[in-house]
């Protein structure tokens, strides 16, 4: 699994991204190849305000609906319209070109209190 070594992760496979007080969140390479082929994603509009912990949007596959959890709290700023018409994009890019959302943080010290890169590898061992 690649498991890039600048992002922070939750036990729930959602990864993050810091860029000042903004948050970039997707899914982990490990969920997407869990999921199978995803073929639906429905992601919140942007302005809505997401709290840690709680399920912000969905990715449908071949295989199953799962929700999406909201690594961080704070306020939805962008998401990722090229989802809607290539939700394949978080099978072939999932750190990249397939992310979901930018969350502008309401607490950017929260992201310390997520896993490291070698904490998420341990978890998947």
């Amino acid at each position: 699994m690649n498991v890039p070594h600048d992002l922070k992760y939750t036990k729930t496979h959602e990864w993050v991204r810091l860029d000042g007080d903004t948050a970039t969140v997707g899914i982990t390479d490990y969920a997407q190849s869990e999921l199978g082929d995803i073929v639906y994603v429905e992601l919140p509009t942007p302005g809505r305000a997401v709290r840690e912990g709680d399920s912000f949007g969905s990715v449908e596959s071949v295989k199953t609906v799962s929700d999406v959890y909201a690594p961080v709290s704070g306020e939805v700023v962008d998401v990722n319209g090229a989802l809607g018409a290539q939700s394949e994009l978080l099978n072939t890019d999932p750190y990249g070109k397939g992310y979901l959302v930018k969350i502008r943080l309401s607490d950017p010290a929260a992201v310390s209190a997520l896993l490291d890169s070698a904490a998420y590898a341990a978890l998947l061992a």
